[in-house]
């Protein structure tokens, strides 16, 4: 029951199975920092689409190495040292110069873009405003949709899937609200290997396992 709960719950909490795999993803994250910048360095990196959450109890923040700049649609205030905040789109960055920052991080925001042309525009402003990139996606073909915890949902009409979510406590044990479903259903357009590949091209493709089977991808160029 306690595994089957954290399945279900959202990866923003620290019991849950997405929270644990972000964990392990951030260890790698950090060693790729550790083999590709002087320690002695201070690394700026702006996270497309980021929360201070993700960051603010992280010792490698903590201790000034990083300096993280947020870009989301809303700005976050009282914000801890290393940590600040800006509003932007991820599809257009053109507020920032080529090579502005050390390393762009993106985690699960690429598939939120609505259309392939659009996360096309993301992928090439990360790579021209920074030479190293660390972005990762849910895998469109995982068993089970990132999003919503639900088997082979990505497959079905979204009428379908509208309902489920609005008329049903299947997607981690609630009824969504119909705003919220209408949102996440226009917005989130699941990406494969082969089209991380062609975002990025050149790219690392590091697949994040569950029970065998990919259930995320990270492109990146660290070494």
């Amino acid at each position: 029951m306690k595994y089957f709960k954290a399945i279900l719950a959202s990866s923003d909490k620290p019991d849950s199975l997405g929270y644990a795999f972000r964990n392990k993803r951030f260890q790698i994250f950090e060693q790729l920092i550790n083999q590709n910048f002087p320690k002695d360095k201070t690394i700026k990196v702006l996270d497309v689409g980021g929360t201070a959450y993700f960051w603010q109890d992280r010792d490698i923040v903590r201790s000034g190495r990083l300096q993280i700049t947020l870009l989301n649609l809303h700005a976050e205030n009282n914000l801890p040292n290393g940590i600040k905040s800006l509003v932007g789109d991820a599809t257009d960055l053109s507020q920032f110069q080529d090579d502005h920052f050390d390393l762009v991080f993106s985690n699960s925001v690429i598939e939120h873009l609505y259309t392939w042309e659009n996360q096309q525009k993301m992928a090439q402003e990360c790579m021209r405003i920074c030479k190293k990139f660390f972005v990762q996606t849910p895998n469109k073909h995982f068993f089970v949709e990132a999003h919503y915890a639900i088997p082979f949902i990505q497959y079905i009409p979204k009428a379908l899937t509208y309902t489920i979510l609005t008329k049903t406590r299947i997607s981690r044990l609630r009824k969504w609200d119909p705003r919220d479903a209408k949102q996440y259903l226009e917005e989130i357009r699941l990406i494969n290997k082969s089209e991380m590949q062609k975002l990025f091209p050149g790219a690392k493709i590091y697949k994040e396992k569950m029970l065998g089977m990919t259930k995320s991808f990270t492109a990146h160029n660290l070494d």
